[in-house]
C-alpha cells in the first residue's frame, strides 16, 4: 500500500456482520472455497479532514463455503479509504457507471480485507469446530 506521501491510505476497517454455522458433522473429503467482493462504494465524510482529502467507504463481503455443505462463514464490513478529492470523485463516478475500481486501489483494499478476514475466519472456524478455511503449516515427521 502506498503512504501518506501519495495521500492514498486506508484509515479504517470494521466488521458489521459475522455469521458462522456448522450444519452437519465433519466426515470425508472437504473442500473450502473463499471469496471476497466489494458490494458497494460510497463517499464517506471525515470530520478531521482538512478539505484537501476525501474518503470512501468500501463495503465488502467475505465468505468461506465448505463442500459438502458442513458449514459456512460470512463476514461483512467496511474499509475507509482516504485520497485526494479528485481521485475520490473519479472512483465514485467509475463505480456508479460500471462497478469498476482502479486496479491498484482495488488490490490495496482487497489485500487489507483478506488479511483481516482470513484471521477472523480462522478464529471463528476454531470456535465452531470447522476445518480452518486457509491452509495451515504442518510438521512432517521424518524417519531417522
Amino acid at each position: 500500500m502506498r503512504t501518506m506521501g501519495d495521500i492514498m491510505v486506508i484509515i479504517g476497517f470494521s466488521f458489521t456482520k459475522m455469521n458462522v454455522e456448522r450444519k452437519t458433522p465433519i466426515s470425508g473429503k472437504i473442500s473450502i472455497s473463499n471469496n471476497v467482493s466489494i458490494q458497494k462504494v460510497e463517499e464517506h465524510k471525515l470530520s478531521l479532514s482538512s478539505g484537501k482529502e476525501s474518503s470512501l467507504k468500501f463495503i465488502f463481503e467475505f465468505s468461506s463455503n465448505y463442500k459438502p455443505e458442513i458449514g459456512k462463514i460470512e463476514l461483512l464490513g467496511e474499509v475507509i479509504y482516504m485520497d485526494d478529492e479528485k481521485k475520490v470523485k473519479d472512483i465514485i463516478k467509475s463505480w456508479n457507471k460500471d462497478k469498476k475500481i482502479p486496479k491498484e486501489i482495488m488490490s490495496d483494499i482487497l489485500n487489507n480485507v483478506l488479511v483481516k478476514c482470513n484471521i477472523q475466519a480462522l478464529i471463528l472456524s476454531q470456535y465452531m469446530n470447522l476445518p480452518p478455511p486457509i491452509p495451515l503449516p504442518k510438521v512432517q515427521a521424518q524417519e531417522e
